[in-house]
């Protein structure tokens, strides 16, 4: 009588890939969670297709950095050089890439900003436009799927007319509808190397208070042309992603981001619980929920346990 089965077709596995290093590296931050070189990334995939996987989620650390974030659209960046290794080994598999400019920027900012005296500001229009460019050279090298997480106001548009417009009508986007700034983002920043130099991203990431923006900014990215919105992070937000479903009906995607990973993790080994039961619990929730899709560290785990 179980109404919500999880399998691995729900599970999307993100991978880090550093131009910086010549083999994978752990993350201190994440246990079990590593970088990958370029040459070892097809390799991981395979083995993530193999057990029964159908997507990752790419994010790249480049070797350079600058304030306009020219490797986040180079064509042999970091990423591009990615998806064309992946999908020439895996041609099945679906390669999804996350579009922002954090990684990329010097300041670690997920646009391009501008000092007022000690303050700075992100400039939107600015950042939408090299937004729409790192989607498009995502898109050339072989992606399946645009993953546009910035939040900057109106990229999904401009995004959707710059692929039309340059043959790539088929790419799809993934759109971090509902992004919240929060506290459970700090691994993951170790692992992309992308916390901000000065400042934080409240003023573009949401207020965690607020539920009826979050239907209006998801609102506004399916008109837009999103393909899949998500909402992000996982738990803290169970009701966004229950109502964003049923108001919306699209493909609904949720990142349990890597905070809520690692504090399973710091659980688990405390003796707290068992691991494997926790996160089938959460993530059974989480499709419960309302989740067609959930990006997860446990991604390669969860295709594993779910099969038994």
């Amino acid at each position: 009588m179980r109404e919500t089965k999880l399998s691995a077709h729900d599970f999307i596995l993100p991978l880090f890939i550093s131009e910086k290093i010549s083999a994978h590296q752990a993350i201190a931050s994440m246990p079990g969670v590593f970088q990958f070189a370029l040459a070892e990334i097809a390799d991981e995939s395979q083995r993530a297709s193999d057990l029964g996987l159908q997507a990752v989620l790419l994010f790249g650390i480049p070797k350079d950095k600058d304030e306009q974030a020219s490797s986040a659209y180079a064509e042999n960046g970091i990423v591009q050089q990615a998806v064309r290794a992946i999908k020439a080994r895996c041609p099945e598999l679906i390669v999804i890439t996350d579009v922002c400019l954090c990684e990329y920027m010097s300041h670690g900012h997920c646009g391009v900003t501008r000092m007022d005296g000690e303050h700075f500001h992100v400039l939107n229009d600015e950042s939408v436009q090299l937004l729409a460019k790192t989607a498009l050279s995502h898109a050339a090298a072989g992606a399946d799927i645009v993953a546009p997480s910035d939040m900057m106001d109106g990229r999904i548009g401009a995004i959707r007319e710059t692929l039309d417009a340059n043959g790539f009508e088929q790419t799809g986007i993934m759109s971090y509808a509902a992004k919240f700034a929060s506290a459970f983002y700090g691994p993951f920043r170790d692992a992309a190397e992308s916390p901000p130099k000065f400042g934080d991203r409240r003023s573009y990431q949401m207020d965690s208070a607020n539920a009826q923006e979050a239907l209006r900014e998801v609102a506004l990215d399916v008109e837009e042309g999103a393909d899949i919105v998500m909402i992000k992070p996982a738990l803290p937000y169970l009701d966004i992603l229950w109502r964003v479903r049923e108001r919306f009906e699209k493909p609904t995607a949720v990142y349990h981001v890597s905070g809520e990973f690692a504090m399973v993790k710091a659980g688990a080994e405390k003796g707290c619980f068992e691991e494997r039961d926790a996160v089938l619990e959460i993530m059974t929730s989480l499709k419960r929920a309302g989740a067609d899709l959930i990006v997860t560290y446990w991604a390669k785990e969860l295709a594993e346990w779910t099969r038994r």
